[in-house]
């Protein structure tokens, strides 16, 4: 019985230290972690791919080590000790989705779709994603956007609380867990959107990552330029809440033409290049096509398929539209399934 009463009781303490408090690196680690959990089926478990990666990443995050002890940026001034950012348990991840996304949980993960992947013509626009994502690690974006939601999050915990009631002390941990926490991943992650202003920041900054890190700092915009070559960039920038595709390839293009000379001496070999690149493209292609298409796997990937998109545009896509529809629906299953005891309780006792 006591186990129910403290579960009761911490679902609206939960809301209460939600909405009063601000979010801390350990609190969005841990939410990291969890959600991460939950898109672990899509996650290519390759060592070819996982090590290719993962040096590249490393390269990022090494410049930002060291760009960090020289007082770079807001990792630099936050009051939080930042030297989790730099250790190794920093993770890219390449994950089994055809979609044209790239996004980090703000934590240790950052994760790379497949379907991008593809669309990279060289290593250099790779890099300039993956430098942008780890910039929204560096700028603690996450954390930012996480505070601007607690409403939400604050609504999934008081589902939660709807949970234990409907459950009652059979059962009412079980839904009260369940209830709360696709609602806090969908309402947390996936709903997740940056402002201008972040977007702003992950630019300038991973553009800062990329050229130290040695990439060719007259590339860092070619792939927001493709995606304009594709039609991505609709829409007036001032109705959206990101700079336009347009503005962010000319800020890249000026601040590599604004470099001191010293710059040429950061530039190194890319990890892969030429065929070597199109040849882990490919790799990835087959690995993907070998995994198990399970539950679980799809489920992976109707959440990949419904996380926010503004790294690469801002717009709302239709494939995107539909996977959130999926979840809203498996919400309301849940929801359901948390009604259902109290209901045939109520036929018992008749």
């Amino acid at each position: 019985m006591f186990r129910h009463i403290h579960t009761l009781v911490a679902v609206p303490c939960l809301l209460l230290a939600l909405t009063a408090g601000c979010a801390s690196d350990r609190a969005v680690i841990s939410q990291a972690n969890a959600f991460h959990g939950e898109l672990k089926p899509a996650v290519i478990s390759d060592p070819q791919l996982n090590a290719y990666l993962q040096q590249v990443g490393q390269r990022i995050i090494d410049v930002a080590r060291e760009m960090y002890l020289q007082k770079y940026g807001p990792a630099a001034k936050s009051s939080e000790d930042s030297a989790w950012m730099f250790q190794n348990t920093m993770q890219f991840h390449f994950v089994n989705s055809d979609t044209l996304n790239a996004f980090t949980t703000g934590g240790e993960h950052m994760y790379i779709y497949t379907g991008l992947f593809q669309q990279c013509r060289s290593e250099d626009e790779l890099a300039a994603v993956m430098a942008h994502e780890y910039a929204h690690v560096y700028g603690r974006h996450v954390h930012k956007g996480i505070n601007r939601q607690m409403a939400v999050i604050g609504a999934a915990a008081a589902a939660g609380a709807a949970g234990y009631v409907a459950g009652g002390e059979d059962k009412g941990s079980e839904y009260a867990a369940g209830a709360a926490g696709l609602a806090m991943a969908v309402g947390q992650f996936v709903g997740m959107q940056y402002t201008r202003s972040d977007e702003a920041e992950a630019d300038d900054m991973g553009f800062d990552f990329y050229v130290r890190a040695g990439w060719d700092p007259a590339r860092f915009g070619d792939f927001f330029q493709q995606l304009i070559d594709k039609g991505y960039d609709k829409g007036p920038e001032f109705l959206s809440d990101h700079p336009s595709l347009k503005n962010r390839v000319q800020a890249a293009r000026a601040k590599a033409s604004q470099l001191p000379p010293a710059a040429a001496a950061w530039r190194k070999p890319p990890v892969a290049a030429g065929p070597a690149f199109t040849a882990l493209q490919q790799r990835s292609v087959v690995i993907g096509k070998t995994m198990p298409t399970d539950a679980s796997l799809q489920h992976s990937q109707t959440l990949l398929a419904a996380m926010s998109r503004s790294c690469l545009t801002p717009a709302i896509h239709p494939d995107q539209k539909k996977a959130r529809a999926a979840l809203a629906r498996e919400a309301e299953q849940q929801r359901a399934a948390a009604t259902r005891p109290a209901t045939s309780r109520q036929r018992r006792h008749r």
